[in-house]
């Protein structure tokens, strides 16, 4: 049997997230269902992880088995030929039989994207979270180096969260303004859920001057002595890359 990886971009909109679900198309169905007319049989794609409804990827990685012998090419043209617009196959590769994209995974990349205007823009609507009031960068920085080394990040998971511990290490927050645009690039081990849209939701509120930056470690140090900053809007979120 054949491991095939494929790294995958796409756009969130349409889609109920990654995962197979009962209430709305979701990206990995789609491309289970392209893969299938590949292959001539149905197949199970095993993801590095989930993205919810309205978040994108450049760098989603999947994996499945089969006994075909199709050149991977099919995998990347093939499949292109058969995905709607909004779904990508970027590269597919052949890896060891025990390859697993989320057991195997080291890290993962986020980038959030936010503009930072008095007037919202269309053309980027499906892309970034529009913040009217001026950002104070400066605060919003030292509130992110609290973020960085491994800490328990219960305030910052949503309802439905099954992970089994709560302590998740962050190796870089980023933030980065140019001209009206602020992207915060986000690099750690693992992720709960929700949780990289709720560190954005509450860096912004530092910013805006509803926090201070040191409210940040406190709810790191006391989970329980308060509520994060609200989920940033899913179409700002974006996994840029898996780290194996």
């Amino acid at each position: 049997m054949r491991t095939i990886k494929l790294t995958i971009e796409y756009d969130g909109t349409n889609y109920a997230g990654w995962q197979v679900q009962p209430n709305g198309l979701a990206i990995q169905q789609v491309m289970e269902d392209a893969l299938a007319k590949i292959l001539g049989a149905p197949v199970r794609l095993h993801s590095s992880g989930r993205t919810d409804a309205g978040v994108h990827a450049k760098g989603m990685v999947a994996a499945f088995r089969t006994d075909k012998g199709i050149p991977l090419r099919a995998f990347c043209d093939g499949l292109n030929s058969l995905l709607p617009r909004d779904i990508s196959v970027k590269e597919a590769v052949e890896m060891p039989p025990d390859f697993h994209p989320r057991f195997d995974a080291q890290g993962k990349h986020y980038r959030y994207t936010l503009l930072n205007a008095p007037r919202r823009s269309p053309l980027t609507r499906l892309y970034a979270w529009h913040v009217r009031s001026r950002l104070d960068l400066p605060a919003m920085e030292r509130a992110a180096w609290h973020f960085v080394g491994e800490n328990d990040f219960a305030a910052f998971r949503t309802t439905g969260c099954a992970a089994k511990t709560t302590t998740r290490r962050i190796d870089a927050v980023d933030i980065r303004q140019g001209s009206e645009f602020v992207t915060i690039d986000v690099k750690g081990s693992g992720f709960l859920r929700n949780m990289v849209r709720m560190m954005v939701g509450t860096l912004v509120e530092v910013g805006v001057g509803r926090r201070q930056p040191e409210d940040v470690a406190l709810l790191l140090e006391q989970p329980d002595s308060g509520s994060a900053g609200p989920t940033a809007p899913p179409h700002g979120l974006c996994l840029v890359e898996v780290f194996y």
